[in-house]
Order: C-alpha cells, then sequence, then structure tokens
C-alpha cells in the first residue's frame, strides 16, 4: 500500500482530511463526517510504513523525539496536503488535510466583501478566528491572492507548515516554513521587519512574544495578517489582551485599539443538501467607536455594535447564521449548534416553526 493511492482517494472522494491509526481502515472526513474507505484495517506496521514514506530522516528525528511533527507534501496531480504525524498508543497515527493547487477567490469561499476591503487595508493587524478546520488558511489564501493580483508588494508569510503555494503576480511573495526556513515564529518575524515587507501573514499567534511583534509590525506600517484560535471576535481582543502581564495590559490596550483594523471568526457547517460545507462568518471592523471600547475596557459592548453595524461591513455570527438558514442553505440544528446566544435561536425557532 502506497500513501498516495489514500491521498488519491481523498481528493477523488472530495474530503477535507484523511485519518490513518492502526486497528481500523483509513477514514475520510467527508462532509464533516468520517467515512471508512474500502480497506481492510491497518496493522502498527501498515501505518508506520505509510508514516516512512512521507518523512525524511530529520522529520523522523523529530517525530521520534517528540512523538509529533508537522509537514507538507506535494503529489504530483493531486494536490498539496498538511500532514501531521504522531504517536497514540505507541503506534503511529497520520492526520491529512487535503488543501489542494488552486487558491480560491473571496467570493467562490462565499465570504462577505467586507473582508476585500480588510484585505485591501494598507496598514494595521487583522486577525482570522476559529476553531481548527474552519478554513482560516483558505481564507488567508484568499486574501494575500487577492492583494498579489492588484498591488505591487512585497508579501512574507510565515506558516508552520506552507500549505498554498503562491506564485508571484503583482506582488513578490517570499513564504517561509517555521522549522525548516526560520527557527520559530517570533525569530521569522523579528527578520521579516528588515526584509522590506509591505505585507506579513503569520500563521498562528501563539505566544506572547509573537503578538507582541506582530503589533509593532501593524503598528510601523505594514498589513499584518494572522490567525488565533478563539471563538468570536471580542473574546479575540481579551485573548490578545489577557495574554500579557497585568502591568503591561493597558499599554497593549492602547496599541490594539490604535493598530487592529478587524476580527473575522468563521466556521464551516455542511449544508442543507450535505454536498458541501458553507462558511458562517462574523466580522467586526474597527470603527473609532470600537477602537474607543478597547481603550475603555469595555470590550463586552462591542457585540452590540457589531449587530448595528452593517453599514460598516459588520455582521453577528448568529445573523449570518440565520440568513443562510433562511436561504434554505443550513439546517435549524447547525444555527443552534454554533449560535452564540442560544435561548435567542431557541425563541426564533420556537414550536418548530421555522425549520
Amino acid at each position: 500500500m502506497h500513501i498516495n493511492d489514500l491521498l488519491e482517494q481523498a481528493v477523488v472522494r472530495c474530503a477535507s482530511d484523511l485519518h490513518i491509526m492502526a486497528g481500523v481502515a483509513p477514514l475520510l472526513r467527508i462532509n464533516d463526517e468520517l467515512t471508512e474507505i474500502n480497506f481492510p484495517p491497518l496493522t502498527a506496521s501498515d501505518t508506520l510504513e505509510l508514516a516512512r514514506q512521507l518523512l525524511n530522516p530529520e522529520k523522523i528525528n523529530i517525530l521520534e523525539q517528540l512523538g509529533e511533527v508537522d509537514l507538507s507534501t506535494e503529489c504530483r496531480g493531486l494536490g498539496y496536503f498538511r500532514v501531521n504525524v504522531y504517536y497514540q498508543r505507541g503506534t503511529v497515527g497520520i492526520a491529512c488535510r487535503v488543501v489542494g493547487t488552486r487558491i480560491p477567490t473571496v467570493d467562490e469561499l462565499n465570504l462577505p466583501g467586507s473582508i476585500k476591503d480588510l484585505a485591501r487595508r494598507t496598514r494595521g493587524l487583522v486577525i482570522i478566528t476559529g476553531p481548527t478546520g474552519s478554513g482560516k488558511s483558505t481564507t488567508l489564501a484568499a486574501m494575500i491572492n487577492l492583494i498579489n493580483d492588484e498591488k505591487q508588494y512585497h508579501i512574507i508569510t510565515l506558516e508552520d507548515p506552507i500549505e498554498y503555494r503562491h506564485s508571484n503576480k503583482k506582488s513578490i511573495i517570499s513564504q517561509r516554513e517555521i522549522g525548516r526556513d526560520s527557527r520559530s515564529f517570533p525569530s521569522a518575524l523579528r527578520a521579516a521587519l528588515r526584509q522590506d515587507p509591505d505585507v506579513i501573514l503569520v500563521g498562528e499567534m501563539r505566544d506572547l512574544e509573537t503578538i507582541s511583534i506582530a503589533i509593532t509590525a501593524a503598528e510601523t506600517g505594514h498589513l499584518v495578517l494572522a490567525t488565533l484560535h478563539t471563538m468570536d471576535a471580542p473574546q479575540t481582543v481579551e485573548r490578545i489582551i489577557d495574554v500579557f502581564p497585568p502591568n503591561q495590559q493597558q499599554q497593549i490596550r492602547i496599541q490594539l485599539a490604535n493598530t487592529l483594523v478587524g476580527v473575522v471568526s468563521q466556521r464551516l457547517l455542511p449544508s442543507k443538501d450535505g454536498q458541501r460545507r458553507i462558511p458562517a462568518v462574523e466580522v467586526l471592523v474597527c470603527t473609532p467607536a470600537v477602537r474607543n471600547l478597547i481603550r475603555e475596557k469595555k470590550i463586552f459592548q462591542i457585540y452590540s455594535y457589531m449587530q448595528t453595524g452593517g453599514k460598516y461591513g459588520m455582521q453577528t455570527l448568529d445573523n449570518h447564521l440565520l440568513e443562510l438558514h433562511g436561504k434554505g442553505q443550513i439546517s435549524a440544528k447547525d444555527v443552534m449548534e454554533h449560535a452564540s446566544d442560544v435561548e435567542a435561536m431557541s425563541r426564533y425557532f420556537k414550536d418548530g416553526a421555522r425549520q
């Protein structure tokens, strides 16, 4: 058995992920459901051999030392894949995310037009948030692609691992992989500031040091695009501030109020017909009023501004869920599962009148 045979199954069947582990047949995630491939259950030696087909000696050493390793791989004719190889119960497991070769546009992803506006800003911090598997990397790639189509910029991406491969169009793009091209996000981000960038993409703001440098980069006239694992826009602002020690939080609050351009929080939901996944998106645009709320420690009021900020390109997740349901694209069950205000949604669907 070769790993490419399983990756081909993932691509042909339009799966988002492939899971390989000992004791079960390979599994595909299709429209958010796990489905077995028609293979016999894999043994521990099978999964080890499949992992060795993906890993070079350096990555094998990392796996043995740390118990897990990230990488990206390309299969000719199939596309790119983001891979995590890990140990579980003493055997090797593999998780592969299908990335693809073509970068979709913002419109093709059915994302709000305000995301284009955020990508066209010349400076400041834009944060894309959401749980794992919510399409953050794809949204960022679409935003970078839009800039690449329209601006003569130097774009630097810092990723772990690199997923979408960008080609130079109007812009030139330097893609740096953490662990291969640079030691860490903080060191790569510091170096990026000396590489004459116009736009910097930070694959993940994982720690205080990375967040601090990203804010500084946005302050000094660069557009910084980054991701965080938070669930909504107000929580994103709180998370950034709370990362810092109490004696630094007031200063960071001021810096963030001055530099934050917008926050996009998204989920991917199965369509009502079960044939695809649809993004449900929340957008915060930093108007002067929102900046004042951040400075004055009134983050809890941001949600109200988002509810009434449609003319600025803002929308709440709940409003977008209801919009998608009204168009017949997602089920009431999924609206309820992902809503922020479950009580309000329950009233909306009272007595099952709007299924």
